[in-house]
């Protein structure tokens, strides 16, 4: 039973799950993203006395703190005891380009542990990627009124334009930084 919880769900049964998700936050007038609970956890810790933005009335968004709790607990679970084994199936040229930068297990695991890993933070490689990237992230996701997952799953279903929009400019932004950033950071 366990190994075939470790296999990826097949899109028929992950998509109607995401959809079924959809349609009950809908039923109760919510919207799905992860970066607004941040907006809620400052809030709740002060910063409404030194900005107006974080003037919101929060109680009314720990559904959002506990969904991100779930959120957390389930990586956790699937990471430390519902991993695959099976290296993940990457595309030879891939393989020859992440070689290239110097990620000699690539493919072994979904997140190469040379460029994720504590040790890395105090390397200068390792320091923009996870330190730099993750503030133009988070920027980014606040600019943008919110993440990726807020606005691909429930901005699109809803059919928001600025969704689209934004969608639109994650996935150009990110093959901006695939194609023109990446490679001179290694």
């Amino acid at each position: 039973m366990i190994e075939l919880i470790k296999e990826p769900w097949a899109w028929y049964v992950a998509g109607p799950l995401i959809s079924l998700v959809m349609f009950i936050l809908l039923y109760f007038n919510k919207t799905f993203g992860i970066s607004s609970s941040l907006d809620t956890l400052c809030t709740i810790g002060g910063a409404g006395r030194i900005s107006s933005f974080f003037k919101i009335e929060w109680k009314s968004r720990v559904w959002n703190l506990v969904f991100a709790v779930g959120a957390l607990i389930g990586g956790f679970i699937a990471s430390n005891y519902l991993k695959n084994d099976h290296a993940i199936e990457l595309n030879d040229h891939t393989m020859d380009v992440l070689h290239g930068y110097g990620i000699d297990n690539a493919g072994e695991e979904f997140l190469p542990t040379q460029l994720f890993n504590w040790n890395s933070l105090f390397e200068p490689k390792g320091f923009v990627l996870m330190i730099v990237g993750g503030f133009l992230i988070g920027f980014g996701t606040r600019y943008a009124g919110g993440c990726t997952s807020g606005h691909a799953i429930s901005g699109l279903s809803n059919l928001q334009l600025p969704s689209l929009i934004a969608v639109i400019g994650f996935f150009f932004g990110g093959l901006i930084t695939v194609h023109l950033i990446f490679p001179y950071l290694f």
